[in-house]
């Protein structure tokens, strides 16, 4: 994994365990953590796609 697939895991991780183990009086807290979950979450995939390398090999001919 590149180092932005990294950076984009260890957020949404943790922005996720943070917005599971707030109390629930503070929805509106655990609601902000849980977007910036999920929008991590999506950068995550997009960085996965991007850095994925697909490597030719021309003996399967």
């Amino acid at each position: 994994m590149s180092k932005a697939a990294w950076a984009f895991f260890l957020i949404a991780l943790f922005s996720f365990l943070a917005a599971v183990t707030m109390p629930p009086d503070a929805g509106q807290a655990s609601a902000l953590f849980g977007i910036g979950s999920g929008v991590s979450a999506t950068l995550l995939l997009l960085a996965l796609f991007r850095g994925r390398k697909i490597k030719f090999d021309p003996s399967l001919r």
